[in-house]
């Protein structure tokens, strides 16, 4: 069983989840003792990115906002991230570690399980969030055929 620094990423997912502050993300990594802990929260999309790299397993909790002209609605991603240098026993790992950090992360519109930045690029998530809510309508000026 994995440690994991509960009070910590539970604080941080509220943070990403309450609309009355700047952070958009956090990203939790496994410490030298092999425990999940809270590695960094922000607000820039880009500096998240900067914290998936090829020799980590990380998880990423993200906001984006999604919905028309006339409603914006806060929509988030659950990010597992495997490195591709990451040995296979550490590989093998995620898949039961997750489940102790989905506890608590546990209320999110899309899940994305990845390994190379294409995957987790804004645009690309973006999109993806977009199609799980379903229905993606906008009031704007129709084209006309």
């Amino acid at each position: 069983m994995v440690a994991i620094d509960e009070d910590g990423v539970r604080d941080t997912y509220n943070d990403v989840r309450n609309d009355g502050t700047e952070t958009n993300w956090v990203v939790y990594k496994y410490n030298d003792a092999k425990a999940i802990e809270v590695s960094a929260t922000g607000v820039d999309y880009e500096e998240f990115l900067k914290h998936f790299v090829d020799t980590e397993r990380v998880y990423g909790f993200v906001r984006f906002e999604t919905g028309d002209e006339l409603s914006k609605r806060a929509k988030f991603v659950l990010i597992t991230w495997v490195g591709v240098k990451v040995g296979p026993l550490k590989k093998a790992a995620v898949s039961t570690d997750k489940a102790f950090v989905k506890k608590i992360v546990s209320s999110y519109a899309k899940e994305i399980l990845a390994d190379r930045l294409e995957e987790i690029q804004y645009d690309t998530v973006l999109e993806q969030v977009k199609a799980a809510g379903g229905a993606n309508y906008g009031v704007g000026k129709r084209d006309e055929d």
